[in-house]
């Protein structure tokens, strides 16, 4: 790692083959924590490569452990994270109503690192048992709709790293790699990045793919459709703003979409907006990062009827009566 270290203090890049190797001797445990502190923190100083980017995600998608759903086709809708703004659970939570729509989604997710809450934080909370036995998520897909695939169980790289991500506390090029990992190949990708320049690259990356993907930007740093400005929407067709009355009706303030201070905060408000009961802000957040996932799963074409399907979803129950199936299943 030594030499490693000193080519990219000389503001070296990376090549493909490069960043492969090094994820590879990573997920073997191969360096220690100081050599991998002072590597992550390189990528702190400067940005990523579609390269290097591209190397790591190779080496990690070679090692990781597979996940097998016999060809039905789901969704991922997940963030970077390492936005800095502590909102509530609004990706995990539009799973959730996706498949109370009928929609089928695998999660990916992890532990908060850059903020309070991370998806595998309410999870577990929730009563969720983390598990990379094919059989159980194969079971709840097709019992509940839904199944979490919890990134340290299927990745070795991130459970090798995973205390010194807890310890840097700020985001990492694993904020990046996350989401372009999940183990179960979804077919449908909604992916919150928290800048416009990682949006470019991952739109460069998915395009060398045969996934049906859209990549969103909130204009004012959010990782997601926050409703507090205008959010970028890249897809495989388009690439255009989007105004919080065109998405969710009105804008939203800051304060309306923020998560907490504890997990257990984070929990009790994700129950809460998941039975219908959160603000009006809350849920119109909710619904729009929903509606445009059961449209990049194609169940309909025109955005309006993806967001009515998104309203039916909770008003009706079934998002929360999913949570409640798939809870009963662990």
């Amino acid at each position: 790692m030594k030499k490693i270290l000193n080519y990219l203090f000389e503001h070296k890049k990376l090549s493909r083959q490069m960043a492969y190797e090094i994820l590879v001797n990573i997920s073997k445990g191969a360096y220690n924590e100081s050599e991998l502190a002072a590597f992550m923190t390189v990528f702190l100083m400067r940005s990523i490569t579609v390269e290097e980017l591209s190397g790591f995600r190779e080496a990690l998608l070679e090692l990781c452990v597979r996940v097998d759903l016999d060809g039905t086709e789901t969704l991922d809708i997940v963030g970077t994270g390492g936005d800095g703004k502590n909102t509530f659970n609004i990706s995990t939570l539009s799973c959730f109503i996706v498949a109370g729509a009928g929609g089928r989604v695998s999660k990916h997710g992890n532990y908060g690192v850059s903020s309070v809450s991370g998806a595998s934080n309410v999870m577990e909370s929730l009563g969720y048992k983390f598990s990379n036995d094919q059989g159980k998520l194969k079971n709840e897909i097709e019992r509940a709709g839904i199944c979490f695939l919890h990134a340290p169980l299927f990745h070795p790289a991130f459970k090798n790293v995973g205390q010194i991500r807890r310890q840097l506390g700020i985001r990492t090029f694993f904020n990046m790699l996350g989401p372009l990992i999940n183990p179960a190949f979804p077919k449908h990708q909604m992916i919150g990045v928290y800048s416009l320049e990682i949006a470019r690259v991952y739109h460069y990356l998915f395009q060398q793919t045969d996934k049906e993907f859209v990549i969103l930007h909130s204009l004012d740093g959010y990782d997601e459709i926050s409703l507090t400005d205008d959010t970028r929407i890249i897809d495989n067709k388009v690439e255009r703003n989007y105004t919080p009355e065109e998405l969710g009706k009105r804008a939203v303030h800051p304060e309306d979409i923020y998560g907490g201070t504890s997990i257990a905060d984070a929990t009790k408000l994700f129950v809460k907006i998941l039975k219908g009961e959160g603000t009006w802000a809350q849920t119109a957040v909710v619904l729009a990062n929903a509606a445009i996932g059961i449209q990049c799963l194609g169940m309909y074409e025109n955005y309006e009827d993806c967001y009515q399907a998104a309203v039916e979803s909770l008003e009706s129950g079934k998002a929360c009566k999913t949570l409640e199936n798939l809870i009963k299943l662990q």
